[in-house]
Formats: structure tokens, sequence, C-alpha cells
């Protein structure tokens, strides 16, 4: 449990790569825009901004200039917060999506930890919106984990059922990860656990170590059913991330009308449990993140 004095960090998923501004006018796509969101998600209490880049008509990119140029823009407006790149993708190849974290070193990379069906269901359609297969065998894994390794990148390894969260125990015994984890608990999507209170619990409770050990962990809620996903997390001491990838309204139904607007609710939620948003320099420590990463990717000396 919570002691209701702890600092919470909450992360923004600023645009993803499926939603549209037919979906949700707010979502991002150009460098400026995305800079806009970073700015709004961070005045609202956000610690670190999870990025899939997009060209500037929407369009999902994996390029490194893309990339480039919508963290700077970020930078250049908020100045210091933990920059978190994607790596999960459909069809691109794994060589193109370790190019840009070799090339921009961001603070953290997310990791998927297994393969899995991925699809949105609609129930008034009866019918799929989208339904794939999403690769992440332990081949795959085991080559991301090496790249971030290789240039000081911290992985977020996102679990999208319990099983996926026992794939962390052969890695730890094989000494290619160290505590402290960053772990995300994604819950809501078709194909993975059932998005609902009892199964916070269940899956915080399979985090090496346990949900009050040494180990980092979120929950990414998806969907509508995010609020009562992210209050269980605040609840149990977790942390938690919203924003226009994961869901577009909040709780009374309106959509939101930026990433500003939904992390001001996952904010006030935890202040409404005696919790508060963590700054972003007690974000990077409690993460096990140094100082902000240069240019180059190099991390400034922390003098420890």
């Amino acid at each position: 449990m919570s002691s209701f004095s702890d600092p919470v960090v909450i992360s923004c998923s600023i645009s993803g790569a499926i939603a549209n501004r037919d979906q949700c006018p707010a979502i991002p796509y150009t460098p400026a825009e995305y800079a806009a969101e970073a700015r709004r998600a961070v005045d609202e209490g956000a610690s670190q901004i999870h990025i899939h880049a997009r060209t500037p008509d929407g369009t999902p990119s994996y390029e490194i200039d893309d990339f480039r140029a919508i963290t700077e823009a970020i930078r250049d407006a908020v100045g210091d917060v933990i920059i978190n790149y994607s790596t999960g993708a459909i069809g691109v190849p794994l060589e193109k999506r370790i190019a840009y974290l070799r090339e921009l070193g961001p603070d953290v990379a997310a990791l998927n930890m297994s393969s899995m069906n991925y699809a949105k269901y609609s129930r008034r359609r009866r019918d799929f919106v989208f339904k794939a297969v999403f690769e992440n065998s332990f081949d795959t894994i085991v080559e991301l984990i090496e790249a971030m390794r290789e240039h000081g990148i911290q992985p977020e390894h996102e679990c999208f059922d319990a099983g996926h969260v026992a794939n962390l125990d052969p890695l730890l015994d094989m000494g290619l990860l160290e505590p402290p984890l960053q772990i995300s608990l994604v819950m809501g999507v078709t194909g993975g656990i059932r998005p609902t209170a009892r199964n916070v619990g269940l899956m915080s409770e399979q985090i090496p170590g346990g949900p009050g050990g040494s180990n980092n962990w979120q929950v990414i809620g998806v969907s509508r059913d995010q609020w009562k996903l992210l209050a269980g997390a605040l609840v149990l001491g977790g942390n938690v991330r919203a924003g226009l990838e994961d869901n577009l309204y909040l709780p009374d139904g309106t959509m939101a009308r930026s990433n500003g607007d939904l992390i001001a609710k996952a904010r006030q939620m935890a202040e409404d449990v005696g919790r508060r948003a963590a700054t972003v320099a007690e974000a990077r420590r409690m993460l096990g993140l140094g100082e902000r990463r240069a240019a180059s990717g190099e991390r400034r000396d922390t003098g420890a």
C-alpha cells in the first residue's frame, strides 16, 4: 500500500501510432505540436514523455530524423524531462528500430516482453478494428536489451499479461538485466489481460521482488477502463501513465482537449490518495536514471 506521502512518476504517452485526428483533434503530428503537448503534460505533473514518432502529416514513422525533430522540439519547449522512445512495431525491421536508439540515445526505451495476438475489437461492429500477431520473441528481446545496454538506455518492460512479467526471470538470471527495473503493466488490449482492478493486484504481485521491492512499476490502462486501473496502481504504490495513445476520454466521458487534461486528472487522483506527482529530478532518482542525456547520447557526469 502507498504510505500516502510517496511521489508518483506520471508518464505521458503523447500520441501513439494508431489513433488519428479524425478520432481526436488534439493528437500531435508536427514537432511543434508534440512540443506544445509535452509542455501541457509537464505543466500538469508528467515527468516522462513516451514518444511514437510521426511525420508532419500524421503517418507513423520509424525514421531517425523524425524522432530527432520531435525530441529536440520537446526539449526546447520543456527543458529537462525523461525521454522514452517506443520500439514496438509490426512489420518494421528490428535493425531500423535499433538505429534511432543508437543515434539519438533516449533516457528510456520501451521493450515489449512477449509475442501476442494484438487487436482492437468493436462490439458495435461485432468485428475487429484491426488484428495482428505482435512478434516479440526472446531473440528479439535479447537483441534490444543488448543494444540498450551498449548505449546506456534503460529498458521499460511492457507486459500485457502476467506471463509477460515472468519473462523477466530468465533475463535477470542471465545477467542481462539488473535492478532497479522499470516495468509497465499494460492492461486493456484485446489479446492481453482483462482490465480489472483485481488484475492490477495480480500483475503487480508477479513483479520480481514483489510490488514493494526495488523494481519500479506502473500501470498503463488502455481505453476508458484506464481510470479504475490507475486508481488501483496509485493505492498499491505504483506509478501511472496517461495520454492520448492510451485513452482519449476523461472519466465523465468528455474527450480530452490535450494530453494535459489527462495528466491533470491522473495527478488529481494521486493527490486524492495522499500522493503527489514526482518532479523530473525525483523521477530520475526513483527510476535509477542519471541526469538528462546530452544531444550526443552521453550522460552528464553526476559525480557519483
